[in-house]
């Protein structure tokens, strides 16, 4: 795709997560950092300039690890498993596969950035707040479109259009609740700034087997939630170039605005325990 490209005036983004946003068991108890519940909830969103080509070169590259004979016999590419065969999911794919996926992806014109909220202190202030006032009641989908909200604000007035891919979460249609959230976050722009973007936003639910785009932004995403949840930093240290902002929202040791890891002050395990 070239830049006199009108396609190329369009900027593409694509949403997922890692981790989930529930707090709580069946019984009111705060789960959250116990065994099978992740410490954390990360919305990550990656900036694609080419999503054509992108898509082009993962879908070779999942032909060729399809068809390779060294990977003979492996669990996750047995079609009836409905993992790597139909998809990368860094979740699901091995080792040798996820070196050539995170080696692709360092070669790509893309930007990731991403916003990260401690569950376990979230879930404290959900339990105050309900105790001081009946009518409130938290929902995963409220932290998601907060989240949004954070993620987007600076980043939908500068193109000719936005086509943002969210990868699917659940059965409902919340594509309308999405782009409102999106309009917030533009909103919110303008009037700390006093610039005002009316591009139109296009918002798409997707499966992540449906495009390539929500495959790549799902490596990042465990990439970066590896240094999190295990200490296991490298994989983010590896993809570090091809980021530029994870903001750690609940971090509160130096700034009440918590902390920002950009290019000059890059995320490390060390940093995350001290």
């Amino acid at each position: 795709m070239s830049d006199n490209d009108p396609e190329s005036a369009i900027r593409h983004y694509f949403v997922d997560e890692a981790g989930d946003a529930n707090f709580f068991d069946a019984g009111g108890r705060v789960i959250a950092g116990t065994q099978g519940c992740s410490s954390h909830f990360i919305l990550g969103v990656l900036d694609v300039k080419d999503s054509a080509g992108l898509g082009m070169r993962m879908r070779l590259l999942h032909d060729q690890v399809r068809k390779d004979a060294f990977f003979a016999g492996v669990e996750s590419l047995k079609p009836e498993r409905q993992k790597t065969a139909v998809l990368f999911h860094a979740k699901d794919d091995i080792d040798e596969i996820r070196e050539r996926v995170f080696r692709l992806l360092l070669q790509e014109d893309v930007r990731f950035a991403a916003v990260v909220r401690d569950k376990r202190g979230l879930a404290v202030d959900v339990k105050n707040r309900n105790q001081q006032s009946q009518t409130y009641h938290y929902t995963p989908n409220h932290l998601y479109d907060e989240m949004i909200r954070r993620l987007f604000k600076d980043r939908l007035h500068k193109d000719a259009g936005y086509q943002v891919y969210f990868s699917k979460r659940g059965s409902k249609d919340r594509t309308a609740a999405l782009k409102a959230a999106l309009e917030q976050a533009r909103e919110k722009f303008r009037k700390q700034w006093g610039i005002a973007g009316i591009a139109p936003i296009e918002v798409s639910a997707l499966a992540a087997a449906e495009h390539y785009g929500l495959q790549a932004v799902d490596y990042f995403l465990w990439a970066l939630q590896r240094a999190y949840s295990t200490g296991q930093d490298r994989y983010i240290r590896f993809l570090w170039p091809k980021v530029s902002l994870v903001h750690d929202v609940d971090d509160r040791r130096n700034n009440l605005y918590g902390v920002y890891y950009t290019a000059e002050n890059g995320l490390t395990a060390e940093k995350l325990k001290k």
